[in-house]
C-alpha cells in the first residue's frame, strides 16, 4: 500500500494528513468558517488559499492529502499543486468518489452533493478524477458507506474495483453515520476470488464520537490502513466551541483545544493518518502541535466525560447548517 512510504518520513507530523474537504469549495458545516474564509470565496481564492495550505503541510512533514469528487474543486486545486511542483514525489494522495457536488459554487444551494454508489457513478467519477489527478491518485475511496449501501453487494462493482486495485490503485472506503462500526465489519468480508477487497478504512472518531473505534481496532488487525476523519467534530472541539474539560485539558498543556483534540486520536494505536481539516495557515500550525501532545491518565479520564451517544452526535452533525 502506499501507506507505507510514510514509515520513511522521519518528522512526527507524519501520520497527520490534510483534508481539503474545508477548502475546496465555498460552502461547509464547519463552525466558525465564515470567520476562517472571510467573504472572499471565489474559485481564485480558494485555490490559493489551498496551495498555501499545501505548501506549509508538506514543509512541516504532512505526506497524506485526501480530497473527494464532493469537495467542489479540491481534486482540481491539488491536482494543480502537484503540477507545479514537480519534485514532490513522496506524498500520498487519497481522493473518494460516490457523491456528486451539486451547489454549482454556492453557500446556500438547496443540496451541496448527492450520494449514489453505483457502478455508474463510480466509471464516471473514475474517469473525472484520473483526468485531473491521473497517476499522482494513490488510494480511491467510496464515499461515506453506510450498512444499506449497495456498494457493499454490488458484485459487478466489487469486479470493476478489484480491477483497478490489480493495476496499483489502493481501494478503500469512508464510513459516516452512527452506525459506522456495522458498515466496517460488512466492508471487511467484501472479497473477490477470495481476497479481501478494501485495504483502507476512512471513518469519523473524535472525543464526542468514539463507537467506531473497536470496528477500526479490527480493520487494524485485518491489515487495513486507518485514516481518521472529523477528529475536530467539524469545529465543536475547537475554542471557542470546545467544552469545559476540553478546554480545561488544554490549559494544562498550554496548547490549543484543537491539538489536545487530535492528539487524543493519534494516540490509538490502529490510528495510521489523522486528518486535520485546517481552512488556514495558522489552524493547520496548531493542529501539527498534537503530535508532541502527552496526555495523562486523569486528563484522559476527564476527555472520556465527553463521549455522546452516537445517534445524538449524528442527528446533531446532521443539523449543522452550510456556511
Amino acid at each position: 500500500m502506499p501507506f507505507a512510504r510514510l514509515a520513511s518520513v522521519t518528522t512526527p507530523t507524519s501520520h497527520i494528513g490534510l483534508g481539503l474537504a474545508a477548502v475546496g469549495r465555498p460552502g461547509y458545516i464547519n463552525l466558525g468558517r465564515d470567520d476562517d474564509l472571510g467573504e472572499d470565496r471565489t474559485v481564485e481564492a480558494l485555490r490559493a488559499r489551498t496551495h498555501e495550505l499545501l505548501d506549509a503541510a508538506y514543509a512541516q512533514g504532512v505526506r497524506y492529502f485526501d480530497v473527494a469528487r464532493s469537495y467542489g474543486r479540491s481534486e482540481e486545486f491539488l491536482a494543480g499543486w502537484l503540477k507545479a511542483r514537480p519534485d514532490v514525489a513522496d506524498v500520498v494522495v487519497g481522493s473518494k468518489w460516490g457523491y456528486t457536488y451539486t451547489a454549482d459554487w454556492s453557500t446556500d444551494a438547496a443540496q451541496h452533493e448527492v450520494k449514489d454508489h453505483s457502478l455508474a457513478t463510480y466509471e464516471r467519477q473514475r474517469a473525472e478524477t484520473d483526468g485531473l489527478l491521473g497517476d499522482r491518485l494513490d488510494l480511491y475511496q467510496i464515499h461515506s458507506v453506510t450498512p444499506d449501501s449497495p456498494a457493499l453487494t454490488d458484485k459487478e462493482l466489487h469486479a470493476r474495483l478489484a480491477e483497478a486495485a490489480a493495476s496499483g490503485l489502493t481501494v478503500g472506503f469512508s464510513t459516516s453515520g452512527p452506525a459506522q462500526a456495522d458498515a466496517i465489519r460488512a466492508a471487511l468480508e467484501v472479497t473477490v476470488d477470495g481476497e479481501p477487497l478494501f485495504r483502507t478504512v476512512q471513518s469519523t472518531y473524535n472525543a464526542l464520537e468514539t463507537s467506531a473505534g473497536p470496528a477500526l481496532a479490527e480493520a487494524h488487525d485485518a491489515g487495513l490502513a486507518v485514516i481518521v476523519k472529523e477528529g475536530m467534530a467539524n469545529g465543536r472541539l475547537a475554542a471557542p466551541h470546545a467544552p469545559d474539560a476540553l478546554k480545561s485539558v488544554a490549559e494544562e498543556t498550554s496548547l490549543g483545544c484543537d491539538a489536545v483534540a487530535l492528539a487524543l486520536v493519534l494516540r490509538q494505536p490502529w490510528a495510521g493518518v489523522v486528518l486535520s481539516g485546517a481552512a488556514t495557515v495558522t489552524q493547520l500550525a496548531s493542529n501539527l502541535h498534537a503530535a508532541v501532545v502527552d496526555l495523562d491518565d486523569d486528563q484522559l479520564t476527564r476527555l472520556a466525560t465527553l463521549v455522546e451517544d452516537p445517534r445524538a452526535y449524528w442527528e446533531r452533525r446532521g443539523g449543522l447548517p452550510w456556511h
